[in-house]
């Protein structure tokens, strides 16, 4: 069976330059809890690319269980950002990277 894990492209809306630093402390404790519950592999900010706020690679039993965590991010329920979530195949040497 075929290893997934998912990637939330989190993208920046309008309003994301309004965000307070409530709203920013939620986003945190939110990366803290995911990384607590083992769901979060890695996460980051993306610099130099107009539009992106940066990314979240989800390890979930689904994909809906991934779409629900960006679902409730923060950013993306308090409006200041939107998302897009990719399925990511995951290579590495235990499946020969993928050949």
């Amino acid at each position: 069976m075929e290893k997934l894990m998912y990637m939330m492209m989190i993208e920046k809306s309008k309003t994301y330059n309004k965000m307070t630093k409530q709203i920013v402390m939620e986003h945190v404790e939110n990366i803290r809890k995911l990384d607590d519950e083992g769901k979060l592999e890695i996460c980051g900010v993306f610099k130099g690319y107009p539009g992106m706020a940066g990314m979240y690679i989800l390890k979930t039993e689904s994909r809906e269980e991934a779409e629900e965590i960006c679902k409730s991010e923060p950013l993306v329920m308090g409006g200041y950002a939107t998302y897009k979530l990719v399925g990511l195949q995951i290579a590495n040497r235990e499946n020969n990277y993928l050949l």
